[in-house]
């Protein structure tokens, strides 16, 4: 389905009955990436993915797609949908995404797991890759992408999920050049949300991956003690929903489940 928004098309599925649960991916990815869960989500809730701007089928809106932005196309899309309260689960910059929504509308919010993300902003030294990375995707789109979609496995999975890591690659490629760049200056620019996850008055999550070579899994752990935020290990890197998917499975339906 595709929803008009500030004359541009943001493309989303919805699927299944019940409470929405809204999955949100991360960058290079697309609402594609949830394929192989839905079928076992929407069993007992609505199922609601949608493509962030600039990836997928939605388009580009400009030069800086913020965190505050994508969270207003998310808020757009549930609009549409009459949803009023849903859960959330974001992958890696998903999560940023559902943490500006939960801080804009925490009225909508029942539950918010952060899948391989953090509510931590960028260190200094994060948002000085995020530069090189910017003109790294100017010098050679190709090769930008082809090296980060690797380097989100954990090493020794590099040659287990060898095929996985190459359809992300080829989906990955489809990016315009305009999104990641966007995509990247909204990363770079988001603040520390961490009250988000002290404060909220729903149920919070962290995935986190003992060997991610992204994020670090102490500073997780540290974040969700200081945040009163639960949080579960998965062996592996920064890319769950393949490297652990069915214990990712395993914890989603968890997560929705009514208490």
């Amino acid at each position: 389905m595709t929803l008009h928004f500030k004359e541009a098309t943001v493309f989303y599925t919805a699927e299944g009955d019940g409470d929405t649960l809204v999955l949100l991916h991360g960058f290079l990815e697309h609402s594609g990436m949830w394929q192989p869960f839905i079928s076992s989500l929407s069993k007992t809730h609505r199922v609601v993915c949608i493509d962030l701007p600039g990836h997928g089928k939605t388009d580009c809106f400009g030069y800086v797609h913020t965190m505050e932005f994508m969270a207003e196309v998310v808020y757009a899309v549930l609009k549409e949908l009459h949803v009023f309260k849903a859960h959330f689960i974001g992958h890696s910059m998903g999560g940023y995404v559902a943490l500006a929504f939960a801080e804009k509308w925490p009225e909508l919010v029942s539950g918010l797991c952060l899948m391989n993300s953090t509510a931590e902003e960028d260190s200094i030294e994060r948002k000085q890759n995020r530069d090189r990375a910017i003109e790294a995707v100017k010098t050679n789109h190709e090769l930008f992408i082809r090296m980060a979609i690797a380097n989100l496995f954990w090493p020794k999975n590099r040659t287990l999920y060898a095929a996985q890591i190459k359809e992300t690659i080829t989906e990955a490629l489809k990016t315009p050049l305009q999104g990641i760049i966007a995509a990247l200056e909204g990363m770079k620019a988001r603040p520390d949300r961490q009250h988000v996850l002290k404060v909220a008055k729903f149920k919070t999550l962290i995935i986190a991956g003992e060997k991610d070579p992204v994020l670090f899994y102490k500073s997780l752990l540290r974040q969700a003690e200081l945040n009163n935020c639960a949080i579960v290990s998965f062996p592996d890197g920064h890319m769950s929903y393949i490297e652990n998917s069915q214990a990712f499975l395993k914890t989603a339906m968890h997560f929705i489940e009514k208490i």
